[in-house]
């Protein structure tokens, strides 16, 4: 099987800047998000539309983000 509809774009969630990455694989979309600075992978979802997989990536990222504080000195 080969990877079909890659898909990359970056957005921003809960105030941090992430890269979303999806494609499909047979009849399987799956997708993942990572953080751009370090480049962490926050969640990686399968689903079987894009939008169904990039929705459960992002419903993630916005718990995980979302606790996150960010350090100003």
């Amino acid at each position: 099987m080969k990877v079909e509809e890659y898909q990359e774009r970056q957005l921003e969630v809960a105030g941090w800047p992430v890269n979303l990455t999806s494609y499909r694989v047979g009849d399987v979309f799956h997708c993942k998000a990572d953080n751009v600075s370090p480049g962490a992978a926050l969640a990686r979802t399968t689903g079987a539309t894009r939008e169904e997989a990039e929705k459960e990536a992002l419903e993630r990222d916005e718990q995980l983000l979302g606790r996150t504080r960010v350090r100003t000195v």
